[in-house]
């Protein structure tokens, strides 16, 4: 993820989901390597619905079209 895209992608989370920073630092800590897990790693602990990550991923499609 581009590091515009990653501090967007945060805001999104925070904003919009409206996920506490610390649910978010925890799955930063675990996404090794690969910042394209992190939806998955906060679904996989529990901190975001299926309905949540399908607004993330709809959010991320369109932010790597529209850059």
């Amino acid at each position: 993820m581009k590091s515009t895209i990653a501090t967007r992608f945060i805001n999104f989370l925070q904003d919009e989901l409206a996920l506490p920073s610390d649910s978010i630092n925890l799955a930063l800590r675990h996404r090794e390597q690969s910042p394209s897990l992190l939806p998955m790693i906060l679904w996989q602990y529990g901190l975001i619905s299926l309905e949540q990550m399908d607004r993330i991923f709809d959010w991320l499609e369109n932010s790597y079209v529209t850059g």
